[in-house]
């Protein structure tokens, strides 16, 4: 993998160590994947990220959970859900497609979103969540 995504990584990682507390985070990088996997705590709440770059794709799961509850999961996982409600159908034109999408009330609701970046999510978190504490 490039530099671009080892800085891309550093960069969010920084932003998570503003924006959160208890930022813990690991990176495996090789020739042909680059990961960062991260948790944190948002007020009461706890935050877990991962990005994946792989076969020239960008994966990623932006979640806030408030004790085992999903306040909200952002992702772009070919999710049968989002695929059926972005396409109206589940078939084989349609699989493994990366429909972005956003979990809510504990995963029992879902919409499509337009593709996510971590500092958008951050913006999402800092304005919806409120980081109450114990």
């Amino acid at each position: 993998m490039d530099t671009q995504i080892t800085d891309h990584f550093a960069d969010l990682i920084a932003l998570a160590q503003t924006t959160f507390e208890q930022v813990d985070y690991v990176t495996d990088i090789t020739p042909k994947r680059a990961i960062l996997r991260f948790n944190a705590k948002y007020g009461s709440c706890r935050v877990f990220v991962t990005e994946l770059f792989s076969d020239g794709l960008r994966k990623y799961r932006y979640y806030v959970l408030r004790g085992d509850w999903v306040e909200a999961g952002f992702d772009n996982s070919p999710d049968a859900r989002a695929i059926r409600l972005k396409s109206g159908k589940i078939g084989k034109e349609h699989a493994g497609e990366q429909i972005p999408h956003l979990h809510q009330e504990d995963k029992s609701k879902l919409s499509l979103t337009e593709e996510m970046s971590f500092a958008a999510f951050v913006d999402w978190v800092t304005a919806n969540i409120q980081p109450m504490t114990h």
